[in-house]
């Protein structure tokens, strides 16, 4: 019987499963949000959550048993200092998760988790303008599996080979064809003979 065990396994051992979990709730608190399958999101909350109340709690004892899970000393140090100011009138719920579809290839439920944002800075902002500002676009990711301008951009790849191997690329059929034209009539010169 298996009451009371409500964690969810994710088809992995006990280790693997405590290190991958470990490693999202690190990457999670590090970068305040990540993409993950639903699942995986809301097995991550708990831990998270978990942790910064920890941070809020300040003690040596609680920084030591917070080190558990979080391994990394700077994202440590972020926990106990930045997000516990954030969080310290909240009473719990410091995370949220968004449903965003499904992957293509698995059709896993895929999901954001999220730290909320510090209410005191959106009043803040909000008490200062009396018109709202205009939300600037955030610039598109670059592919760089195709050619484009890279102005004020540093790239260590170079695009004028590019060029060079699409030529390359385009006279590598005509010299097969050349060579499929040559074979035939070698064979009847030979069948002559």
């Amino acid at each position: 019987m298996r009451h009371k065990n409500t964690n969810r396994k994710f088809g992995r051992e006990h280790q693997h499963r405590m290190a991958m979990l470990r490693n999202q709730v690190t990457s999670l608190l590090t970068h305040e949000r990540i993409h993950t399958t639903e699942a995986k999101a809301k097995e991550i909350r708990g831990i998270a959550e978990k942790v910064i109340t920890l941070g809020k709690k300040g003690d040596l004892h609680a920084r030591r048993i917070a080190f558990r899970t979080v391994r990394d000393k700077e994202v440590l140090h972020k926990v106990f200092g930045e997000l516990a100011d954030r969080f310290r009138t909240r009473p719990g719920g410091y995370t949220r998760v968004l449903k965003l579809g499904q992957r293509l290839g698995d059709m896993a439920p895929l999901s954001l988790i999220e730290l909320l944002p510090d209410p005191n800075a959106k009043a803040s902002t909000a008490g200062d303008d009396k018109k709202p500002a205009k939300k600037a676009k955030a610039p598109k990711a670059h592919d760089h599996d195709h050619d484009h301008d890279h102005e004020g951009h540093d790239h260590d790849h170079d695009h004028e080979d590019k060029p060079k191997a699409k030529k390359k690329a385009a006279a590598a059929p005509k010299a097969k064809k050349a060579e499929k034209a040559e074979k035939p009539a070698a064979k009847t010169k030979a069948k002559k003979k």
